[in-house]
């Protein structure tokens, strides 16, 4: 096990998945959003965001998997947004569990900085007129925040798990 998991960020197909499996995330949202009208706030938009910074990281080494420098840039990337997605997912959690949910506001805008507004150079896809305590959607009893927490902790312990493979397999030659 420990050296299929150790050949796997090598493999084209492997990053091809990470990739695959977040732009259909990605598809997912805006489904629920434009097909089913739920709209996404500010938290939603910013796990959103870290799901795309996991698939784009993942297409650096998906192009050339055998440069070291490129898996580099793919488990970091990976990795820092896999955790900060989830710290965002679980303060989602937090304010949609809170008693008093309407005591908490989000803000109005994402938080992208000044020189990257994405919100506004593509409002489709990262404006937030949602509110955030709002539960629009469950399944088996867990909100959208509460699954995104779920796959970020898989993404991350997915990551976890390569690299410490990977590092074992090269602690070994």
């Amino acid at each position: 096990m420990l050296n299929f998991l150790a050949k796997l960020p090598a493999k084209r197909g492997a990053w091809a998945l990470l990739a695959g499996s977040c732009f259909g995330l990605l598809a997912a949202a805006l489904f629920f959003q434009y097909q089913m009208g739920l709209e996404p706030c500010v938290k939603c938009i910013e796990q959103r965001t870290a799901v795309l910074a996991i698939g784009l990281a993942a297409l650096v080494p998906l192009v050339a998997p055998q440069v070291v420098w490129a898996r580099l840039v793919g488990y970091v990337g990976w990795l820092l947004a896999a955790v900060w997605g989830w710290r965002i997912a679980t303060s989602h959690l937090e304010i949609q569990n809170a008693e008093n949910n309407w005591l908490f506001v989000c803000d109005m805008y994402p938080s992208f900085p000044s020189w990257m507004p994405l919100h506004e150079w593509f409002p489709s896809f990262f404006a937030a007129p949602g509110q955030c305590g709002e539960i629009d959607w469950q399944f088996v009893g867990i909100s959208m925040p509460g699954w995104m927490q779920i796959l970020f902790a898989a993404y991350a312990v997915a990551a976890i798990l390569i690299i410490l493979a990977r590092l074992l397999k090269l602690r070994r030659l």
